[in-house]
């Protein structure tokens, strides 16, 4: 037989009524009184059934994070994201989402059965109808890492524009002229800020980018080999490629490297996020760092007050993080 509640308010002198406040840590329990419904919860194996609770609050204690695991940068975000809602008491759990799988036939129906209490969107299109829906049917949400031209809502992002504008004016700076780039898909808001940025601070230096050498695709390392292919083909080669993430430009490195093509005596790479294995001695990859972690944490926040007041009105809130380049080993001035 599992054991109850009733079981442990037996063993600890109380109330069951007590023990279910005892477990939650309710301030109207004594210090004292915790500490044993906690000793004998613990000696029977006593586990609280998170289902009969949902029943009695109508809430699941549960926030669903949408993500694409295909990309690094979202397994980065998570551990953040379960740190911050343990400490307030929720679980996270992620459903994966391709962008090339449609989006409403495979994730909105998981989103509105209130299986969760709130959603962390991180792979929203700028024209996905996902976010219109989940505020239609007064499903808290809160956008990460990427906005949506759909509805305003709370978000958290990093400086996209000014990061990449960062890069365009490194590489202009170093006397780099012929220039190729490989962003994202311009259907996020991610890839149209970066590329936004780039182009703007490579106008401003009075350099145009080539046609022949732009290419855009999704955020994943299969991009930055092709990609870099087709850059390989053209002459004269290009000495600098920006990447719109660090997924990409390792890609890149890959197909460069394969191609005997030396990196940055060739041509320097940059990508951007700041990945954990951008950092790798045998990768050392000049980028621009996301602060991931922060940004996670204020994501829980953000929905967090949502969670617990959804019927309140409010204006939704941004949150931009700077954008901060990381210099390594990638890059350099053209080879005269």
């Amino acid at each position: 037989m599992a054991v109850t509640s009733r079981d442990v308010a037996r063993l600890a002198g109380v109330s069951q009524p007590t023990v279910s406040r005892a477990l939650r840590g309710d301030v109207r329990i004594s210090a004292a009184t915790q500490a044993k419904v906690a000793q004998a919860a613990r000696a029977l194996g006593y586990v609280p059934s998170e289902l009969g609770r949902s029943l009695r609050t109508r809430t699941t204690r549960q926030i669903a994070m949408v993500a694409d695991l295909a990309n690094q940068i979202y397994p980065a975000l998570v551990p953040a994201l379960h740190d911050a809602l343990g400490d307030a008491g929720f679980r996270l759990v992620v459903l994966a989402e391709r962008l090339e799988r449609p989006e409403l036939s495979s994730v909105l129906p998981r989103l509105l059965d209130r299986s969760s209490d709130g959603v962390v969107l991180t792979t929203a299109l700028l024209h996905s109808t996902l976010p219109a829906e989940l505020d239609r049917h007064g499903v808290p949400f809160v956008l990460l890492n990427r906005t949506s031209d759909v509805v305003d809502a709370d978000s958290v992002t990093v400086d996209n524009a000014g990061g990449a504008a960062q890069v365009g004016e490194l590489l202009a700076g170093l006397g780099h002229r012929r220039i190729a780039a490989v962003f994202g898909p311009p259907t996020t808001s991610t890839g149209r800020d970066r590329e936004q940025g780039f182009r703007n601070a490579l106008a401003r230096s009075g350099i145009a980018l080539d046609p022949a050498l732009v290419h855009h695709g999704e955020f994943a390392h299969g991009t930055g080999e092709a990609a870099a292919r087709a850059i390989l083909a053209t002459r004269p080669l290009p000495t600098a490629l920006f990447c719109a993430n660090d997924n990409i430009a390792i890609g890149a490195l890959a197909e460069l490297y394969r191609a005997g093509v030396a990196v940055p005596g060739v041509m320097s790479v940059v990508g951007f996020d700041d990945l954990e294995v951008a950092s790798w001695p045998w990768v050392d990859l000049t980028t621009v760092a996301s602060p991931l972690a922060t940004m996670a944490r204020d994501a829980v926040r953000l929905l967090l007050d949502r969670v617990s007041d959804v019927d309140a009105r409010r204006e939704p809130r941004h949150v931009m993080h700077p954008a901060n380049p990381v210099l390594r080993s990638s890059h350099a001035a053209p080879a005269s």
